[in-house]
């Protein structure tokens, strides 16, 4: 895994360092535990020691955040004193269900990881990400929107709307979630949207089979109302921090930097390296408290992918294992469901990263990518992720830091002599191995143990054990399907 940093440098500094499988996708659920993995964020509870330093400091010390886009964070939770009054006048609205992916979207836009969005796009916002990847907002300034976040309609929705101009928002099970206002209809041009998202239009996408093929030919865009925060009840609500949230949480940590690492897949050891020497290196340009913002994905993620819970348990045994630094660490759950859009997707990523204020950004070899569907390849080049960063639209205030300039230690590997993770050395290059996410699930999968040093015992332990419930369950599952 190769390594960048997008990042956002302080004004004192002035930096400018820009130098498959085939896998069959039937089910799309994530399988959540009966009983909840943890009863509190102990992380996000823990009160850090500080530094003699930062001790000194005024208790008002504010962490050094970026401003979000559009300059004020989003926020469409109704206020609890108005709940009563939206709700009765919701009642009398035509009504849209939405799937359990239209809800993450609606999680995602109403607490402001979008901002400056205020709902469901409209045709013009639509035509500007698919076509710019960015906004032009009416003082001319633009944000990065690389991502159409929209909503589908059937011709027999649009037919009952009629010429209403505010719709009630139902969720999966028909609760009453919100109000969608000052409406907008428009034709969903699916195979436009596909070829100019994912660069394909091969069968086989997992978001486009799950979201965009069976939805509806129209698209409907307006002004959202929240009227109670998104609430999932798996046990992880308390990790999901909303961006005002994990402001507050830098705040109260008196951080001076914050640095984000976007991931979907366990933690091994050569994330941490990365990680952990992104601080050092921070440290060392003279911040005094930087804090690592470890974001996993929480929203949809194709069917071989390593379920939510089980990640956040494996991430909960890498801190208990002191692989990373609790007192420097902050776990929270980005809603965001995964298009694996390669390029087009990681500056979404980043750009929801700023408005929770992260000022560096982590990005890592073939960022949002995945195998080609159908044929024996990667879908995007492994390095346009992190070239793309650098040069989107929207994204100024975050810059290139490479590691160690002029070496290719920035590609993390497994070093067979010290038997660990470090970084790559060209000069004896035999002695490292690169394991893939593919080979280290085909090693829990079989039982099998990692070389030693790759991830620690505590979190591969969980990745084993779940891999054999998931063995377990299928060989259940084999016999009723024979019988039947």
């Amino acid at each position: 895994m190769s390594l960048t940093i997008k990042a956002h440098i302080a004004a004192h500094f002035n930096l400018n360092l820009r130098t498959a499988k085939q896998t069959k996708l039937t089910d799309y659920n994530v399988k959540i535990r009966p009983k909840p993995i943890y009863h509190s964020n102990q992380l996000i509870a823990f009160q850090p020691k500080m530094s003699a330093a930062v001790k000194s400091a005024s208790s008002a010390i504010k962490s050094s955040l970026i401003e979000p886009d559009g300059g004020v964070l989003v926020d469409l939770v109704v206020p609890e004193s108005e709940r009563g009054l939206r709700t009765t006048e919701a009642e009398s609205m035509p009504r849209v269900k939405l799937t359990k992916i239209d809800l993450e979207w609606v999680h995602v836009i109403s607490e402001g990881w979008a901002s400056p969005l205020r709902g469901f796009m409209r045709e013009n916002e639509y035509l500007q990400s698919l076509h710019f990847n960015c906004l032009r907002m009416k003082d001319g300034s633009i944000v990065n929107m690389s991502l159409p976040i929209v909503l589908a309609i059937d011709d027999e929705t649009k037919e009952r709307i009629g010429s209403s101009t505010n719709v009630a928002l139902l969720g999966p099970t028909g609760d009453l979630i919100g109000i969608l206002r000052s409406i907008e209809i428009y034709k969903h041009n699916k195979e436009e949207r596909i070829a100019r998202t994912w660069g394909t239009t091969a069968a086989g996408l997992p978001y486009v089979e799950e979201v965009i093929t069976p939805a509806g030919n129209w698209l409907v865009g307006g002004d959202l109302e929240v009227l109670k925060p998104i609430k999932y009840n798996d046990g992880l609500d308390h990790y999901r921090l909303s961006p005002q949230q994990l402001r507050k949480e830098f705040d109260n940590r008196q951080a001076d930097a914050i640095f984000a690492f976007q991931l979907r897949n366990p933690i091994h050891n050569g994330h941490a390296l990365l990680m952990n020497d992104t601080r050092r290196r921070l440290l060392e340009m003279g911040y005094k408290n930087p804090i690592l913002l470890l974001h996993p994905l929480g929203g949809f993620t194709k069917a071989d992918d390593v379920p939510l819970d089980v990640r956040m348990e494996q991430h909960s045994k890498v801190l208990e294992d002191g692989v990373l630094d609790p007192e420097t660490t902050i776990v929270s759950i980005f809603p965001s469901p995964m298009h694996y859009a390669g390029p087009t997707e990681v500056q979404w990523h980043a750009k929801a990263r700023i408005n929770a204020g992260a000022n560096f950004y982590i990005v890592g070899r073939d960022p949002a990518g995945m195998g080609h569907p159908t044929e024996k390849r990667d879908l995007y080049d492994p390095d346009h992720g992190k070239k793309v960063l650098s040069m989107a639209l929207g994204l100024e205030k975050l810059n290139i830091l490479p590691f160690r300039v002029g070496f290719l230690s920035e590609v993390a590997a497994y070093d067979t002599v010290e038997k660990k993770m470090a970084f790559f050395d060209p000069s004896r290059a035999k002695d490292f191995l690169f394991i893939s996410g593919t080979k280290m699930r085909t090693f829990a999968r079989s039982g099998e143990n990692p070389p030693d040093g790759f991830m620690c015992p505590g979190g591969w332990k969980v990745l084993v054990q779940y891999y054999e419930s998931l063995q377990a369950e299928e060989a259940t599952q084999q016999p009723a399907i024979l019988t039947s």
